[in-house]
């Protein structure tokens, strides 16, 4: 069966789509057979992003390593069972026709709780968070008290996640392996930083999960987007010389990809 990747929080902005991109694309050109869908039935970005990076690579008579993207097929009504939810439908025939083309397949979630988010929490192998480098974002994961220093309470999103992992328990599947990304963090050593830091490794012992080093805020992922192409891409379209940031971000995806200890996985661009 395929390793189910999901990319999750309850909020936007947070890069979850660049995350998601990034790791399905650096999987295919390890030589890993990867499928991609996009839950997020409004927005679309991971759609875009997909659909851009199609357009481009056939303008630009370019075969690029990248993940197989699908949508949700439309469901009739009409063959649905009693009391089955035409979403959990959608997703499953989408994930069943995905798994023998796959390795691994990587889920983008919309940044708010619908039922489609729910149900693939429920099926990951890996739970991915990418989380901007602030308060207001760790009161996505806990409450925490005006100084920053004393958690309070876990968040509904953590709730959600601990319930996805008591179904998976129920049915005897392998535990969740949760992984929050820092991501966006800023170059300078700042006192909030230091604070954030703390809090979520307090809060990583008490609810369960692992920290892992995301992006820096950088251009290049704003610019890249258009065209549908990753960091992994650019010499292959004509970047002759990476400059220092670029070099430094394709280090962080490099980390990334380490940090979260796939089955089957030796990094090696």
């Amino acid at each position: 069966m395929a390793h189910i990747i999901v990319v999750g929080n309850e909020k936007g902005g947070a890069g979850k789509s660049t995350v998601s991109m990034h790791l399905a694309t650096a999987l295919a050109r390890m030589g890993h057979r990867v499928g991609a869908l996009d839950l997020d039935l409004r927005q679309k970005s991971l759609a875009r992003y997909a659909a851009n990076r199609g357009k481009y690579l056939e303008d630009a008579g370019l075969d690029l390593p990248g993940p197989v993207y699908r949508d949700l097929p439309e469901i009739d009504a009409d063959s649905l069972a009693p009391g089955e939810n035409v979403f959990d439908h959608r997703l499953s025939i989408a994930v069943s026709e995905l798994e023998p083309l796959a390795d691994f397949i990587v889920i983008d979630c919309p940044g708010s709780h619908t039922r489609l988010s729910q149900v693939a929490h429920s099926l990951a192998d890996t739970l991915v968070t990418p989380l901007n480098d602030s308060f207001v974002d760790f009161d996505l994961l806990a409450h925490i008290d005006s100084d920053g220093e004393k958690i309070l309470g876990p968040s509904v999103y953590s709730e959600m996640v601990w319930n996805a992992r008591q179904l998976r328990a129920q049915a005897g599947l392998q535990p969740i392996d949760w992984v929050v990304l820092r991501n966006r963090l800023g170059a300078q050593a700042m006192v909030n930083k230091l604070k954030m830091e703390r809090a979520l490794e307090r809060l990583a012992r008490r609810i369960g999960f692992r920290i892992a080093p995301g992006f820096h805020e950088r251009v290049i992922f704003r610019e890249l987007f258009p065209r549908g192409l990753t960091l992994l891409d650019l010499k292959d379209v004509g970047v002759k010389q990476l400059n220092i940031s670029n070099i430094a971000a394709r280090q962080e995806l490099r980390e990334l990809v380490k940090a979260l200890e796939l089955p089957g996985v030796s990094v090696d661009f």
